[in-house]
């Protein structure tokens, strides 16, 4: 117990300095979610050995991993994304997995990276639409054009992973009995999702928003009891929790848009960014075997290859997008896409613990997105600056040329 207690004071510890770091220097933040890692590995058992990723500590990491994907499915907000961004955002990721399933087959074929090729290609086509949101409201291009189109890629960078990983990882139930567990769970969270709409638009969202101001606090309690039952619900039926999770976040985020459920999504941002969710990545940054990165002359080689692929993977649908983005936007749409941070642990993590992936090949992986995630928004931001820079016009004459250049592209 003793333990224990000294452990939860450095993971909270930690947890307090990461965004203080985050913030620190100005000009170049690293996102705070690589510091918790980054943290999280110094002191665990492979460098200052001040806590152990087990017991109590690895509970609380496990609750931390079913509220990340609860708020990824929170954050989706279905309602912006209709229409030709969702088409070409769904279209998209379905090119990104292919390329990355071919891309992956031949690199395990030549014995570059080791490793369940699936399971690879599927981090590979992940986007973190939570790490990208601020970037992009920071830099101004949240609301445009540009940014409707990433917002869109990134939401389906979340959503396709996650519903593909829960379908890999099939107990021991036949096919045809998965797949009937499988319908079950889709049709309770359709149903689940009819009543958050109508209880959206009636007078009961307005009855439980009272308690938010008490110690009620009776729409929060129903948002975690709703995860909960998913979550059970998703493993009595063989799937994995990480879709239960999922779905209850997006049910909830139907039955909380509008004015009515910002405070409720303040106070889940609360528990979940202020508590749960540092405690994840920090849990998974003490699992980080950092001998791994140095174990084989081939993992820097290993590295930069995943990182070239991540950007081939991410930046394959480039040309569904001849219409809608410029040609100048293609890399930078390319790089914003292929950061993929958070998902790519969440999967690696579910690869470890299932054996579907070694722990020196996570550990390969999981740097690779710690860089793309520090190096790719910064790029992307300097390439779409030094185009705009380049091509501002300087007249009304030239803003004349400029408008209508674009508008036939």
């Amino acid at each position: 117990m003793e333990t224990d207690r000294s452990e939860l004071f450095f993971i909270a510890f930690v947890a307090a300095l990461a965004p203080l770091l985050a913030e620190i220097p100005a000009r170049f933040r690293v996102p705070v979610v690589v510091v918790e890692l980054l943290l999280g590995i110094l002191i665990g058992p492979h460098l200052l050995d001040l806590a152990s990723p087990d017991g109590l500590v690895g509970m609380l990491g496990e609750l931390g991993l079913t509220f990340l994907l609860f708020m990824v499915g929170l954050e989706i907000d279905l309602g912006k994304l209709q229409g030709r961004p969702l088409t070409l955002a769904v279209g998209g990721w379905f090119v990104s997995l292919a390329v990355a399933m071919v891309s992956m087959f031949i690199v395990h074929s030549i014995g570059l990276i080791r490793g369940s090729p699936i399971l690879a290609a599927v981090a590979l086509s992940t986007t973190a639409l939570g790490v990208l949101a601020p970037i992009l409201r920071d830099e101004g291009v949240l609301d445009s054009d540009f940014g409707k189109q990433i917002l869109a890629a990134a939401a389906m960078g979340e959503f396709g992973p996650l519903v593909v990983i829960s379908l890999l990882l099939i107990p021991a139930h036949g096919t045809v009995i998965h797949t009937l567990f499988m319908a079950i769970f889709i049709a309770a969270a359709l149903l689940a999702a009819y009543m958050a709409i109508r209880v959206r638009s009636s007078k009961l969202i307005d009855a439980l928003a009272h308690t938010l101001q008490s110690t009620g606090q009776l729409p929060v309690r129903i948002c975690i009891a709703l995860q909960a039952l998913l979550v059970a619900l998703a493993a009595t039926f063989g799937l994995n929790v990480v879709i239960g999770a999922f779905a209850a976040g997006m049910v909830m985020g139907l039955a909380s848009q509008g004015e009515g459920g910002m405070l409720l999504r303040q106070k889940l941002d609360a528990i979940g960014y202020g508590f749960l969710i540092p405690v994840f990545f920090i849990v998974v940054g003490m699992r980080f075997d950092v001998s791994a990165l140095w174990a084989s002359p081939l993992v820097p080689v290993q590295i930069i290859s995943l990182l070239g692929l991540l950007v081939l993977v991410r930046g394959a649908p480039a040309p569904l997008y001849r219409q809608e983005l410029a040609a100048a936007d293609k890399l930078p749409f390319a790089l914003y896409s292929a950061t993929g941070l958070p998902l790519i642990v969440v999967i690696t993590e579910i690869g470890v613990s299932s054996g579907l992936m070694a722990p020196e090949r996570a550990a390969v992986l999981v740097s690779a997105a710690m860089i793309s995630v520090l190096a790719f928004p910064i790029l992307a931001g300097r390439a779409r600056k030094r185009h705009l820079i380049q091509f501002e016009p300087s007249s009304p004459q030239d803003l004349a040329k400029a408008t209508q250049k674009e508008s036939k592209s």
